[in-house]
């Protein structure tokens, strides 16, 4: 399927992560996820000619969406803008070879609805080939390795901890019942081995059986946990005091690890939290993108926390 660099993707918490992050018009920013560039064009709005905005995706593509929002404004206006192909698992080094130091980083976890019509095998509803990578499928392990090579158990203990499925062990099983007579190669023929693995019941619901396997398989072949971690920990470490991280989760893993990352950097006096619980999406964003139902925005600020002004209360002989 052809790529469709035009198809509409709509931007999860938008203003609340952009205006979370409080960006000046001097700022270092870096969105370390650029995906539709929903967030890339509202940083870019708030930055003038002394700021720097740098947008990092291991989709090549997302790198050619956001040049054209970049080109809608004029060069005398716009900051300095630097576009990076590559793994925000690597942002230390990428930022490090740019010699900049950010003051402002966003994470949207999300994967964007771009994925859908790339070919990849990111969707259950088409036919394609079973690979769901990011970046080239030559260089990293894909969806269809997994399933054609690990153990049942290994498939299973996949399934059950990146994509909380119930039925992994049942499907894992149909997986392995089914690649022996060929290997899985497309969606279809995944999305066969679920149906396979899984009760009549659990594909009559609203949510189609093979979202877990198939969110599992993604995680996996990207490594998104790993890179979560390695790209959340290199930004705590570089953004100076007063600086802000934004992260929008999309499921309890990644918000955990998000939580407790956080947790661990306010506790070892390298920052603190914006606001303790995290922000969703308001009803009305609920109701217009479904997709945004499961978002969840965290925000933290680096450095010390401001120390509030205290009363004496000794000074007043009332309280003495």
């Amino acid at each position: 399927m052809e790529n469709d660099l035009t198809r509409t993707h709509e931007t999860v918490l938008l203003h609340e992560t952009v205006d979370g992050l409080e960006i000046k018009a001097d700022d270092v920013v870096v969105d370390a996820t650029l995906g539709g560039a929903g967030h890339f064009r509202e940083a870019l709005t708030k930055l003038g000619p002394k700021g720097v905005l740098v947008g990092i995706d291991a989709d090549a593509d997302a790198l050619i969406r956001a040049q054209k929002v970049v080109d809608e404004i004029p060069a005398a206006e716009r900051p300095t803008v630097r576009l990076v192909n590559g793994n925000f698992r690597d942002l230390g080094a990428l930022l490090d070879a740019e010699g900049l130091t950010p003051t402002k980083v966003m994470f949207d976890l999300g994967w964007s609805a771009f994925h859908l019509t790339s070919g990849r095998g990111f969707s259950f509803k088409v036919d394609e080939p079973l690979l769901m990578t990011y970046g080239d499928p030559s260089e990293s392990t894909t969806a269809g390795d997994l399933v054609n090579h690990l153990s049942e158990s290994s498939l299973a203990d996949l399934l059950w901890s990146l994509g909380e499925e119930r039925f992994a062990k049942s499907i894992a099983k149909s997986v392995v019942l089914q690649r022996e007579n060929a290997p899985i190669e497309t969606t279809t023929q995944l999305v066969e081995a679920i149906g396979e693995g899984t009760p009549s019941w659990y594909q009559h619901r609203r949510i189609h059986p093979a979202t877990k396997t198939f969110q599992a398989l993604r995680i996996a072949a990207n490594d998104e946990l790993g890179a979560l971690r390695d790209g959340l920990a290199a930004a705590i470490e570089r953004v100076p005091a007063g600086g802000r991280i934004a992260v929008i989760s999309f499921h309890s893993i990644e918000d955990r690890i998000v939580k407790v990352m956080f947790r661990d950097a306010v506790e070892a006096g390298k920052g603190s939290l914006v606001q303790r619980k995290p922000i969703v999406p308001s009803s009305e964003e609920n109701t217009k993108n479904p997709r945004a139902r499961s978002a969840k925005l965290r925000l933290y600020t680096s450095g010390p926390p401001a120390v509030k002004n205290r009363i004496n209360l000794t000074s007043f002989p009332a309280y003495a």
